[in-house]
C-alpha cells in the first residue's frame, strides 16, 4: 500500500507551509505499509519555541484554508518543544531542533520511502546545522562566550 493521493496533497501543502515559516530540514516519509493509522508522516524544526508555534499555525491555516483539512488531534502546544498535528491521513511533527537531535524521528522511519516534497521544503535540508554553526560562530566572537 502506498500513501494516498489526498495524503499526499496534504503533506505538499503543510511542506510548503513550513518552508514559508522557515521550517529546517522538512522531509516526509509513507508509512503506509508499517502504519495502519496514517498514510504519512512530515518532520520539520525550528530554533526556537515561537518559531515552532508559528510554523505549526501557518501549517494549520493553510491545511484548513486551502484543503478543508482540520486536525482531529493537536498535542505539545503548550511548551512548543513538539507540536504534533493529527489529521489522520498524515502526522505533522514540529519539533524544537534540539528535540528533534535527541529523538531522531529520521532513524525510526529511515526504511519508509521518502516523499518528494516542493522545491522550497526540499532547501530546508541542512538548515539546522548551518543556524547551529552560525550560533556557534557568533557565540566564540564574543568574549564571554555568551549566546544571545
Amino acid at each position: 500500500m502506498t500513501a494516498t493521493d489526498r495524503s499526499i496533497e496534504l503533506i505538499h501543502t503543510a511542506a510548503q507551509a513550513a518552508a514559508d515559516k522557515l521550517a529546517h530540514d522538512i522531509i516526509a516519509y509513507d508509512v503506509s505499509d508499517v502504519l495502519s493509522i496514517t498514510d504519512a508522516f512530515l518532520l520539520a524544526s525550528a530554533p526556537n519555541d515561537r518559531q515552532v508555534k508559528s510554523i505549526v499555525d501557518e501549517i494549520e491555516e493553510r491545511l484548513l484554508k486551502e484543503l478543508g483539512a482540520k486536525p482531529v488531534r493537536r498535542e505539545g502546544d503548550r511548551e512548543a518543544r513538539w507540536v504534533l498535528l493529527d489529521y489522520v491521513d498524515i502526522v505533522v511533527h514540529v519539533q524544537h531542533s534540539e528535540e528533534r537531535v535527541f529523538y531522531a524521528l529520521e532513524r525510526l522511519w529511515k526504511d519508509c520511502p521518502e516523499l518528494e516534497l516542493p522545491e522550497d521544503a526540499r532547501a530546508t535540508r541542512g538548515k539546522a546545522a548551518e543556524h547551529a554553526r552560525l550560533q556557534a560562530d557568533d557565540a566564540s566572537d564574543r568574549p564571554d562566550g555568551e549566546w544571545r
